[in-house]
């Protein structure tokens, strides 16, 4: 059985009573503390910190309160336990540090299965791929070809295992030698959805790659949870890329959110009579994203220096046969 400090049981039992994402919870702990945070909650008659919005802090409190139960936190002991989950904290071995970034938002603890130490790695070691759950033939034959060019130079492939983009790009890092993938999930790692994924969940685990979610394990997926897990999947990548996507789909938060990190933003355009494309026409046009054609578009957006991560010669040289001669260009425009 893991042994778990105080400190991890009072941050498993804070994002259990919490909302994911919440800043108001971000601040609190950052002006008085973890403990202090969580004796705010139990004590009914507690007057909200300065540091927070007096309205704001009092539904906070109302709705954390409500959540409480003598058995929490050996509920969720158990349940980790029994879905084999490791638990991450801020200051420990398998954490991601970029997640600083996000400020007041960012997660106390991670629930993972898995290798962490993938989320040990560079920043700019990581892709961030996500897109429409409906995806067409075309967007699902991009994501592939994308990801599996990216996994193999190599790099490591986030998505948030939907189905469409999100599953093809898990596929096309698994269907490499040395793939690895990421999986950032909207509900408990011990409850993957959608549960047609199941299968693929497991292959992610079996393979080497990573399970991960800031939400509770025994809990389901949420619209907010959904919305919340968006900070996450822009944060954990240097480079996030939207190979296909419509006007309303959640896709475009993680772009938005990237965006807002100062990380680097990629889109691929599509047919212009193609709703599926809309909204990474949106991204372009809104200037949130870059025109992105090909894997070598991203390694060059991921990494400003990019020696340390090349595609594979055979991909290098389509790459070369495919792009313009400069030269002969440059002689035509003269005369």
């Amino acid at each position: 059985m893991t042994d778990y400090t105080e400190d991890m049981l009072a941050r498993m039992t804070l994002t259990a009573l919490t909302d994911p994402g919440d800043p108001i919870t971000g601040k609190l702990v950052q002006a008085i503390g973890l403990t202090e945070t969580l004796a705010l909650i139990r004590d009914a008659d507690a007057a909200i910190p300065a540091q927070v919005n007096q309205f704001e802090g009092a539904r906070w409190l109302q709705k954390a309160a409500a959540r409480q139960k003598d058995t929490l936190v050996d509920d969720l002991v158990a349940l980790a336990e029994r879905g084999g989950l490791r638990l991450l904290t801020p200051g420990r071995a398998g954490w991601p540090a970029d997640l600083t970034d996000l400020g007041p938002s960012a997660p106390l603890v991670l629930w993972a299965k898995g290798n962490p130490e993938l989320l040990t790695s560079s920043l700019t070691s990581r892709v961030t791929i996500t897109g429409a759950r409906a995806a067409t033939a075309y967007g699902v034959h991009l994501t592939h070809e994308f990801a599996e060019q990216l996994a193999q130079s190599p790099r490591i492939l986030v998505s948030g295992g939907a189905y469409g983009i999100d599953a093809e790009t898990h596929r096309a890092a698994l269907a490499v030698r040395s793939g690895s993938t990421i999986a950032v999930l909207a509900g408990g790692v011990d409850r993957p959805y959608p549960v047609g994924n199941a299968s693929l969940f497991q292959r992610i685990t079996d393979g080497g790659g990573l399970l991960i979610s800031e939400v509770p394990p025994g809990l389901a997926p949420s619209k907010d949870r959904f919305v919340a897990r968006a900070r996450l999947m822009a944060a954990l990548s240097g480079a996030t890329v939207v190979p296909e996507a419509g006007p309303r789909s959640g896709s475009l938060r993680v772009a938005v959110s990237a965006f807002d990190l100062g990380r680097r933003v990629g889109a691929v355009p599509g047919p212009i009579t193609s709703a599926a494309s809309s909204g990474c026409h949106l991204l372009l046009a809104e200037g949130f994203a870059e025109v992105i054609t090909n894997a070598w578009d991203v390694e060059a957006m991921s990494d400003p220096s990019p020696e340390a991560y090349r595609l594979p010669p055979a991909y290098q040289q389509a790459a070369r046969r495919a792009a313009p001669d400069v030269s002969r260009s440059a002689g035509r425009a003269a005369l």
